[in-house]
């Protein structure tokens, strides 16, 4: 396979166009809607348990229904999955939005409507993963790929300030502003052609549902790029807490939350934008395992900070390294992935990213609620540094690869 050096050539294919601005609208009203979140809970309660919490019933769906989900993103038309995603979203944030006026007393309604929020990206992931590789040829993947961490990305530097700004004008006024994008990306997600896809024709059992397992454990290359991920962010990452640095710490407001939210989308997106012009050539592996020991070293910097600035550079920094653990682990998964299998694998990867992720998110609120907010940050900065020595022990033939596209290739 020629990978194209174009760094825009998947915007040359219409489909993708509309597919990339729906999922950045998408993910700019969820980063908006997890600053207000955050915010609102922790000044109603003072509690970084809660802030665990929102991480956790936001993963519970993932890890519940990864059969399900997966299977459907093989079986049914992934863009359709999308669209009556993005409907669902649209009435969850207008119940935040009633939540809202009526006054919230109790942070329990908010988690029943995060928990609606989980479920819905438990079909959206897989089913919008899997949909980049049937809307552009195989020497465009590359570029698309990259191009959906830009968005994500991009949504993530946008989106917390935009929150912060918005909550500041009134605590319903974010999610009235989620409620536009929700529609505009629905709006984008049934004008996209319908695509050509690969569609299991199996009967529905253990053995079909359970592929994507098989597949990525027989994989070794891809089950230690996405393990590597997985416990470097489950104990480095410090996103959960950062209402509590902004508020307690750094003594910053709302806007300052915002601010710090977006500092490692910052990152990210000047790492992506690289990337996408910039591919891997050689030493892709042994990149990324020197990416996710800065990602613990900056997470243990800003952790120990009481400096704004420095704050939000460590947060940059952390940003921009796990950008390339996450554009070598979907390069992997999809360049590899048979199409028919991609919507199993991918929810497998979306637990992945939900343990990191939310579940980590649990671990630093518990943890901040039992030794404090800073020490948890520091203890699983370094916890990620020794993940990233000890994943490259464990897993040489990651730390051989070369360029991705033939990591094929590779012995071990």
């Amino acid at each position: 396979m020629t990978v194209r050096s174009d760094r825009f050539s998947a915007f040359r294919h219409r489909a993708y166009s509309y597919y990339w601005f729906a999922r950045f609208f998408s993910a700019f009203a969820l980063q908006i809607i997890a600053v207000a979140v955050g915010w609102q809970i922790y000044d109603l309660t003072r509690n970084p348990f809660d802030l665990g919490i929102i991480g956790l019933v936001q993963f519970l769906p993932s890890l519940l229904l990864i059969l399900v989900t997966g299977a459907a993103a093989d079986r049914f038309g992934r863009r359709m999955i999308m669209g009556v995603c993005e409907l669902v979203s649209l009435a969850a944030t207008g119940m935040l939005i009633f939540l809202t006026i009526q006054g919230l007393t109790s942070p329990f309604p908010v988690f029943a409507v995060l928990l609606v929020f989980g479920i819905v990206r438990a079909f959206f992931a897989p089913a919008s993963t899997s949909l980049a590789p049937n809307l552009v040829p195989k020497e465009d993947l590359a570029s698309a790929i990259a191009w959906n961490s830009i968005s994500w990305q991009g949504a993530s530097i946008g989106g917390p300030v935009a929150g912060g700004l918005l909550y500041g004008l009134g605590a319903a006024v974010p999610y009235w502003t989620s409620l536009t994008l929700f529609a505009v990306a629905c709006i984008l997600i049934f004008i996209i052609p319908k695509p050509p896809q690969k569609r299991g024709v199996h009967n529905q059992s253990w053995e079909t549902l359970s592929a994507g397992f098989r597949y990525i454990w027989r994989e070794k290359v891809v089950l230690g790029s996405i393990s590597l991920d997985m416990f470097a962010v489950l104990l480095g990452g410090a996103v959960a807490l950062l209402p509590v640095f902004a508020r307690d710490v750094l003594e910053l407001g709302p806007w300052g939350l915002g601010l710090l939210r977006s500092a490692p989308g910052i990152g990210a997106v000047a790492v992506g934008i690289y990337l996408a012009m910039h591919p891997f050539r050689r030493n892709a592996g042994r990149i990324m395992f020197f990416a996710v020991g800065l990602f613990g070293l900056s997470t243990v910097v800003f952790g120990l900070s009481s400096t704004a600035w420095l704050s939000i550079a460590a947060l940059m920094v952390m940003g921009g390294a796990d950008m390339v653990s996450v554009y070598v682990r979907q390069t992997l998964i999809q360049l590899w992935t048979p199409d028919e299998l991609r919507g199993r694998v991918s929810a497998v990867d979306m637990v992945f990213i939900g343990v990191s992720n939310e579940v980590g998110e649990f671990r630093a609120g518990s943890m901040a609620a039992l030794i404090g907010a800073v020490p948890a940050v520091v203890v699983g900065g370094i916890g990620a540094m020794g993940i990233a020595a000890l994943w490259a022990v464990l897993f040489p033939s990651v730390r051989k690869i070369q360029q991705l596209e033939r990591v094929e290739h590779i012995d071990g």
